[in-house]
């Protein structure tokens, strides 16, 4: 029992958190919330059923696709829709409504192209099951907190290794001194939106066997994503990946050891305690430009 709470904690917060990290990226660059961040990962389950079950190619060049096609999307949605109304001197209340409106967007070409009912993709791995130590693992769910994991040490190295990623954080901690500098500032913005939209699209490829895919599992991630950046801290990428890590262990527990149906409860009122308690999150994150 206490295994499989584990596990089950060590899931749900390694896509937490992924999805978190995408919200606290695009905050740290932008000073928004991107409230399709949910959808967009969907979309990756949906490119995954696409490339993987409906076209017959094996799970590498499913993945490297799904990656190019949502680095692309990201890119596109940055610039046709969230540099046009941030040039406008919008307030962001403005920008947020229109990510809502992007969500359900998204939501309705997906049931267009690929059909309401939900979609289920072939696991990506022969063996199922793997036993160490005595106990049996899903190896999907293993691979999914493997892959997980990989994504956030490699947003790691790249924020704080290479000149691009140091360029990303300057102008997010100061955009003026950043351009002072030479540093475009706008396209480190697309760039960010467009990394945070990857990083869902990975997250939803490889849920995909395991949930499945479907419309209506966006907003509910959209929402645990969310409330990971709020428990973790805002704007902090490792508060992220620490709230995520938070909640998924508060609801697995919960499940677990008091009634599954206290679940959805723990979440959010988590999230109200860390409101009251300690607005600025786990991680103390300040600002935008911390």
């Amino acid at each position: 029992m206490f295994i499989s709470v584990i596990m089950s904690a060590l899931l749900s917060g390694s896509i937490y958190g992924l999805i978190g990290l995408g919200y606290s990226l695009i905050y740290r660059a932008s000073g928004i919330m991107n409230l399709s961040q949910g959808d967009l990962m969907c979309i990756g389950g949906f490119l995954g059923y696409t490339f993987y079950k409906m076209s017959g190619l094996s799970v590498l060049p499913s993945l490297i696709l799904t990656i190019i096609c949502t680095f692309i999307l990201g890119c596109i949605l940055e610039r046709s829709v969230i540099r046009p109304i941030f040039n406008r001197s919008a307030n962001t209340s403005v920008i947020i409504l229109a990510t809502i409106a992007v969500s359900y967007i998204i939501q309705s070409l997906e049931i267009i192209i690929w059909g309401a009912a939900p979609l289920a993709i072939p696991s990506y791995l022969k063996t199922q099951t793997v036993k160490l130590f005595g106990v049996t693992y899903q190896t999907e769910s293993l691979l999914c907190i493997a892959v997980a994991i990989i994504c956030m040490l490699a947003i790691h190295l790249f924020m704080k290794k290479t000149p691009f990623g140091i360029a990303m954080r300057a102008a997010a901690m100061d955009p003026e001194a950043a351009r002072s500098c030479g540093i475009n500032v706008e396209m480190t913005t697309r760039i960010t939106w467009a990394i945070s939209t990857t990083i869902a699209g990975i997250a939803g490829f490889m849920i995909g066997p395991i949930y499945g895919v479907s419309t209506t599992l966006g907003p509910s991630m959209s929402a645990k994503g969310f409330a990971s950046a709020v428990v973790g801290g805002y704007g902090d990428m490792y508060g992220a990946i620490l709230g995520g890590g938070v909640l998924a262990a508060l609801e697995s527990f919960s499940a677990g050891y008091i009634s599954s149906t206290l679940k959805q409860l723990v979440a959010y009122v988590t999230v109200l305690i860390i409101l009251v308690v300690k607005p600025r999150g786990l991680m103390n994150a300040e600002s935008v430009k911390d």
